[in-house]
């Protein structure tokens, strides 16, 4: 019998952390996909997890809890398939780790991933932009953070985790603003800032104080932000914007609706998706057509840049009524107005 628990403590300690130096966002995600995983299996099997074995952690367990997670716990799709992908990068490590249970595994990664909608990016208008700048309080040190924090968002486009990792360091404001940010994959780039974002972040830095963490932005009570406090706060000035626009009310706005917003404001000013991928920090294009499809105006260029069909002059004859009847015997008295088929080829019973 093999023991899950000294495994698991391996994955993630000895593969994931030295072998892979996979980021802490993908620890996080994968920690949280285990700790899902587990609680289930010991609801099911009435075990507690450091006691479980690793062949209880069979196919069909694994089927049942993605079931769990779409049709209990509410999860969409897309949020089923990254669990998913976590377990499997789990059980590719014990491929050459636990030889004697390489059925069970190869069992487990024939699990498919199930097919996702590929819906229009969310992204908010000017009107609803301006609202959201137009919430915090620049009159307390936390409303003048925030505002710093959504026009860096909003401007740069940045993911959530780059935003809460940037540190004073990687910002340069002398000759010219800018940032360096290190993004997903350990990509860097540098974005430079406009002047409003320039002179947002100088007024941040004016009263963020000394504090003893080396990020940008900091909470309450002086450590790092963390993605889900940026996420509480947005909510929070999102409610207070919403009542200034009525839009802003029908939207779900997350962190990374701010970065969708930035990326449609570039593809629009400058009509090049290579421009929109290089300011994103995507690896390839392909990600970056997403806003392509959300972008009307590309489309209404194409439809003025074409000639229109011209239709052919004409006269509508509808189709004959006894010929119409006779393709489809189920219209014989579904006219109230014919009711016997002898009045409806114009006969009468009179004599």
């Amino acid at each position: 019998m093999i023991a899950l628990a000294p495994n698991i403590t391996a994955f993630f300690r000895d593969y994931l952390g030295r072998q892979r130096g996979a980021s802490q966002h993908t620890c996080d995600t994968y920690a949280y996909s285990f700790q899902l995983l587990l609680v289930f299996a010991s609801e099911r099997l009435n075990l507690s997890p450091s006691r479980m074995s690793l062949d209880q952690i069979d196919a069909r367990l694994v089927t049942d809890f993605l079931e769990h997670l779409e049709n209990v716990r509410g999860c969409t799709p897309g949020t089923r398939n990254v669990r998913l992908a976590a377990i499997k990068s789990f059980f590719r490590y014990l491929e050459y780790r636990e030889p004697a249970a390489l059925e069970q595994i190869r069992q487990i990664l024939a699990i498919p991933s199930k097919k996702t909608d590929s819906r229009l990016v969310s992204y908010l208008n000017p009107s609803e932009t301006k609202a959201l700048l137009d919430a915090p309080d620049l009159r307390s040190r936390e409303g003048i953070r925030d505002y710093a924090m959504f026009h860096l968002a909003l401007s740069a486009g940045l993911r959530v985790s780059e935003l809460t990792g940037l540190c004073i360091e990687d910002v340069s404001l002398q000759p010219m603003a800018s940032i360096l940010v290190r993004g997903k994959g350990r990509r860097e780039r540098v974005l430079p800032l406009w002047k409003e974002t320039a002179t947002a972040l100088r007024r941040w830095l004016a009263v963020r104080g000394e504090v003893q963490v080396p990020e940008l932005f900091v909470n309450a009570r002086g450590g790092n932000l963390s993605r889900w406090g940026f996420a509480h706060i947005l909510r929070k000035h999102v409610e207070v914007a919403s009542q200034r626009c009525q839009s802003l009310r029908k939207k779900r706005v997350s962190p990374h609706v701010l970065r969708h917003t930035c990326a449609m404001v570039i593809i629009r000013a400058t009509q090049d998706i290579r421009k929109v991928s290089l300011w994103l920090g995507h690896s390839s294009i392909q990600t970056t057509e997403i806003y392509t499809r959300a972008d009307p105006s590309e489309k209404l260029e194409a439809i003025n840049a074409i000639t229109p069909l011209k239709v052919r002059k004409g006269r509508f004859r509808p189709p004959d009524e006894l010929i119409a009847r006779l393709k489809n015997s189920s219209l014989w008295g579904a006219d109230q107005g014919l009711n016997s088929p002898a009045k409806g080829l114009g006969m009468s019973n009179s004599p």
